[in-house]
């Protein structure tokens, strides 16, 4: 008979070394699914979205502001109606577009860089002191 330490087999403590070993188990698959990708956590999905959630409401928030001059100078309805459909399916356009591994400031300056293509580089800045002058380290004798 194999000899198990002076455990009774069946015991509580058995059990809990059991409980204890298929839990490692466990934990040790959900590492490898995460290292593999096939794991997220909660966390970063919640933030992932509240980011996502808040660049859609941003976007159509801004349609009424950028609708609202062009369509007061319209009286034909139909007209009214064709621009802010213009106007929604550039604002679905550009969030399409969403990549939600840029953040805002980046995806900003990448716009700039796009808008500005074909003009030429910025000249180079003079790095000089400016100000009064430093003072002296030390007085002559």
């Amino acid at each position: 008979m194999p000899s198990t330490g002076g455990v009774k087999i069946g015991s509580s403590y058995d059990e809990a070394r059991t409980r204890k070993v298929n839990a490692e188990a466990e934990i040790a698959e959900l590492e490898l699914k995460k290292i593999h990708g096939e794991l997220v956590n909660a966390d970063d999905v919640v933030t992932a979205w509240t980011d996502v959630l808040g660049s859609v409401k941003s976007r159509l928030l801004s349609i009424p502001t950028k609708a609202a001059p062009v369509v007061a100078a319209e009286s034909n309805a139909g007209l009214c109606q064709t621009i802010i459909e213009d106007l929604i399916t550039e604002a679905l356009d550009e969030l399409s577009r969403y990549d939600p591994t840029i953040s805002p400031t980046e995806a900003t300056a990448g716009e700039t860089e796009a808008s500005d293509e074909g003009d030429d580089p910025p000249a180079k800045t003079k790095r000089k002191r400016m100000g009064r002058p430093r003072k002296a380290a030390g007085l002559a004798k």
